[in-house]
């Protein structure tokens, strides 16, 4: 065969060849990046202490995992309104921060213990249109920031200057909010999130309804666009990874609580509440592995 003969074939091989590899990726199904979170354990979680929240602290070092509950909240706390107190979470240098809120009014608070062992309060004055519950925070892996969010159904988790850590905080003053995390997709009830990476968030949802995602009581997980900086807001993508177990020797209501992930372990845990007088016996902190 001549020469340009062959370089002709040659080039009409190739364009075949590319336009079958196009084809055969094309009809390929997507690749995600979210994870699958597969169960591998469990254990009872009392309903006074451990019932709605947990985070692991790893200042100072070998510190036991950390819950809340309504048997968690001092008697002064309590005494001056703030009767109900969320998910928490701890930085990465041992700050432990507790989310509260009050039956009525226009803050909500943060409490704060500092690895020496000191407690201090940061109230947080409602912006316009910010709903009153705390539900939860998740602190940035740098530390810097702090996610929280309202329950009912909401498209956005605000962003706060970790009280305790950020320079520009004091308990003196009012802790103002930074900037917001605008959710591609609604969700409802979320009752925590953590980070698992830089840019990640998981969060434990109690939705009841299903309509959202098309299961109910999902675990979600929220890609950012970017870091939170506190200047700017960032955009979250939210993907429903699975439903959270919902097992129990009573039939009912089952409510979702709290959720941590340990990134010494690559442990998440989620607080499972189970229906009924077993709220008493078999609520559960539920584990999972990524796989």
């Amino acid at each position: 065969m001549p020469l340009r003969a062959r370089q002709r074939c040659h080039a009409a091989l190739t364009a075949a060849l590319a336009l079958a590899a196009a084809a055969v990726l094309s009809a390929a199904p997507p690749a995600s990046a979210a994870d699958t979170w597969t169960e591998v354990g469990s254990d009872r979680a009392d309903p006074l202490t451990e019932s709605q929240g947990l985070t692991s602290v790893e200042v100072p070092a070998n510190s036991p995992n950390r819950y809340t509950g309504i048997g968690t909240i001092p008697a002064g706390v309590s005494s001056r309104g703030w009767n109900h107190v969320g998910d928490p979470d701890a930085s990465y240098n041992g700050y432990y921060v507790e989310p509260y809120q009050a039956d009525s009014g226009n803050a909500k608070m943060f409490r704060v213990q500092a690895p020496g062992g000191a407690w201090s309060e940061y109230v947080h004055t409602l912006s316009s249109g910010e709903a009153l519950n705390n539900s939860w925070v998740a602190i940035s892996p740098d530390g810097q920031w702090m996610l929280a969010g309202e329950y009912g159904t909401m498209s956005r988790f605000l962003v706060f200057p970790t009280p305790g850590v950020n320079a520009s905080t004091s308990p003196s003053a009012n802790l103002p909010q930074a900037s917001t995390v605008n959710l591609d997709h609604a969700v409802r009830d979320v009752q925590g999130c953590d980070f698992s990476g830089p840019t990640t968030l998981l969060c434990s949802s109690d939705d009841p309804a299903g309509s959202l995602f098309g299961m109910t009581k999902p675990l979600l997980q929220v890609d950012l666009s970017a870091r939170p900086n506190g200047t700017s807001d960032v955009s979250g993508h939210v993907t429903a990874l699975r439903q959270l177990p919902l097992r129990s020797s009573c039939s009912g209501t089952f409510e979702v609580e709290g959720i941590d992930y340990d990134r010494r372990t690559g442990t998440l845990r989620v607080i499972v509440v189970s229906p009924g007088f077993c709220v008493l016996t078999d609520s559960k902190t539920y584990r999972f592995t990524r796989s």
